[in-house]
């Protein structure tokens, strides 16, 4: 997304921060620099992959490394563009496109992996959650069964048509956001706002998607802001966080809620300031975490791998 206000929010951002939760007082971390510390013990600094050189990605917004198509990764571009996913490599080369059916990209954000309606099966979900004035009642997350990719498929774009959508206010107010992360081990969804500062917290149950309109709780806050993506590991047991600016991590033992892990420090993690980076994922196989920016006049953009040590 095109933010003409950046600069003067990104002051707003410092260290690692835990959860506020309205009925727990939360835990204070004594010291910021440790956690920074922490963080770059956890993972090295960002290696570049391949080049940002494909028009068609020019508002990036969004990423998850694939399950079905190891090695790949699942990307879109925000508002007003086509209702299009892209399944890319490392080196940003698109390898097959794939497009929603009769749904229009309003300000698609974020896209996740995660459990579904099917047990054993994959799906993922695309978010159409921006709202830059925040003058839209609803939001909507589309899901559906993750692709296979095929390399003898030809150069055609995919149709999907076979998909649900979950529509969904929040409990509170309207309000713009980016990010969102399904939890592996419940299929909840937990969506963070943007501009606000502390940020919030909402979450969306798995159960009450499915009804016709569901309703996002909100459980708490996050004392960060222009938070742009959020993705959860394979097994649930760690989360990513970005800012515009930086990248927070989070990891938790495997009978810890989300909102009880949130309320300790995250580690503030090792990132490359990019052009405008609104995206990062885990990789396929948990060995460390890939972001990716927009294409911003004619600054550089790269695929940044950050490799666990």
């Amino acid at each position: 997304m095109r933010i003409a206000c950046l600069i003067v929010f990104s002051a707003l951002l410092f260290g690692p921060m835990s959860c506020h939760n309205r009925n727990q007082k939360p835990k204070h971390d004594e010291s910021g620099k440790s956690k920074a510390v922490e963080g770059k013990l956890l993972f090295s600094e960002g290696e570049k992959r391949g080049a940002l050189k494909d028009k068609k990605l020019n508002e990036v917004s969004g990423l998850a490394a694939s399950m079905a198509n190891p090695g790949l990764l699942w990307t879109l571009n925000d508002s007003g563009n086509k209702p299009e996913i892209y399944l890319i490599d490392v080196e940003t080369n698109i390898k097959k496109t794939y497009v929603l059916e009769g749904v229009s990209n309003r300000d698609w954000e974020e896209l996740a992996l995660g459990p579904g309606p099917k047990p054993g099966k994959t799906y993922l979900y695309v978010g159409d959650i921006g709202d830059n004035m925040a003058i839209h009642k609803y939001k909507y997350i589309y899901r559906f069964e993750e692709p296979v990719y095929h390399a003898d498929a030809g150069k055609g774009k995919i149709e999907i048509a076979d998909f649900d959508t979950i529509v969904f206010s929040l409990s509170d107010e309207q309000r713009d956001t980016e990010a969102f992360a399904v939890d592996p081990r419940t299929s909840d969804i937990y969506i963070i706002s943007k501009w606000s500062r502390p940020v919030n917290l909402y979450q969306l149950k798995t159960t009450a998607a499915k009804h016709d309109t569901a309703i996002a709780q909100h459980i708490g806050t996050l004392p960060i802001s222009i938070v742009v993506a959020a993705d959860f590991s394979r097994d649930g047991s760690e989360l990513l966080i970005k800012t515009i600016n930086d990248v927070f991590y989070w990891k938790r033992p495997a009978d810890m809620p989300v909102l009880a892990m949130l309320q300790e420090p995250g580690s503030s993690l090792p990132y490359s300031r990019e052009p405008q980076g609104e995206s990062v994922a885990w990789s396929d196989t948990g060995d460390g975490y890939y972001t990716l920016s927009e294409q911003k006049k004619d600054e550089p953009v790269h695929m940044m791998f950050y490799r666990r040590k």
